[in-house]
């Protein structure tokens, strides 16, 4: 059941399940709190599992202007605020890592823990930029369904597209089910973010790197090179997974959020 909260001028859809230490979960872009289904059910039995939608995804509707980095972490140290938590362990997968580096950056004190699932610290190039601005274009034009479209393929990896028709249904149904102009405030926010290289030092909580084996928008190599340069961090990939990896190998993926999140307790 999901609630709602009044902050930053906002309504912010939330759902925390379960008891125990607190964890996180900060979602992709463009879909929503439902891309942690599978991992909210490993992880309540022994944890409080807290996830929202950030402004103009999900139940949540846009703010004003483009949806930054900072701002879905401001969004979240504000959740964890009026639910009492000091600090959780912190799983952010593609945007959902953008904002951890955020985090990181602005709220420190606030991570027990940290997990970057699927992401990069670079920030965009040129062309990158470039092909957001254009996507945006297309979706003000034709709506959600141009970015499922667009973006799909990209997301999902080889053994998903070809041996997981139900994976592909529900990641499409995610991202047509957003609005239009979230979409597009998350893509100018996604163009806009600083480079994260120099956060990479600053991280001194526990951290686990997660990465799908067939990710090819940030692939196994610059997981391996991120997790060389964040002390006493370790990297699982997760196999037969592109860059949705929970969605793709769910057991694998709970699995290793599980173990790391539970070792923080003890």
């Amino acid at each position: 059941m999901l609630s709602k909260l009044r902050i930053g001028g906002g309504d912010l859809a939330y759902e925390a399940r379960g008891a125990g230490p607190p964890v996180l979960l900060l979602h992709a872009f463009p879909l929503g709190l439902v891309m942690w289904d599978e991992q909210v059910q490993v992880l309540e039995p022994h944890h409080l599992a807290i996830r929202f939608d950030c402004r103009g995804f999900g139940a949540s509707p846009p703010g004003e202007g483009l949806l930054s980095m900072e701002k879905i972490a401001d969004d979240a140290v504000a959740l964890l605020d009026r639910l009492g938590v000091s600090q959780a362990a912190v799983c952010g997968l593609s945007m959902g890592g953008y904002a951890a580096f955020a985090l990181v950056r602005r709220h420190p004190d606030r991570l027990r823990g940290l997990v970057l699932a699927d992401t990069r610290p670079g920030a965009d190039s040129e062309e990158v930029r470039k092909n957001r601005s254009l996507l945006s274009d297309t979706v003000r034009r034709e709506g959600a369904a141009a970015a499922a479209a667009a973006l799909v393929p990209a997301l999902l990896g080889k053994t998903s597209q070809a041996e997981r028709p139900e994976v592909v249904a529900k990641v499409r149904a995610i991202i047509e089910g957003n609005s239009p102009r979230g979409i597009c405030d998350a893509l100018a926010g996604l163009a806009a973010r600083t480079d994260s290289g120099p956060t990479l030092r600053e991280i001194r909580v526990p951290t686990l790197i997660l990465c799908g084996e067939e990710d090819m928008l940030t692939p196994v190599a610059e997981a391996e090179a991120m997790a060389r340069a964040i002390p006493g961090s370790r990297l699982e990939v997760i196999p037969r997974a592109g860059h949705l990896a929970n969605l793709e190998n769910p057991q694998a993926f709970g699995a290793a959020l599980c173990g790391f999140v539970s070792s923080l307790a003890t």
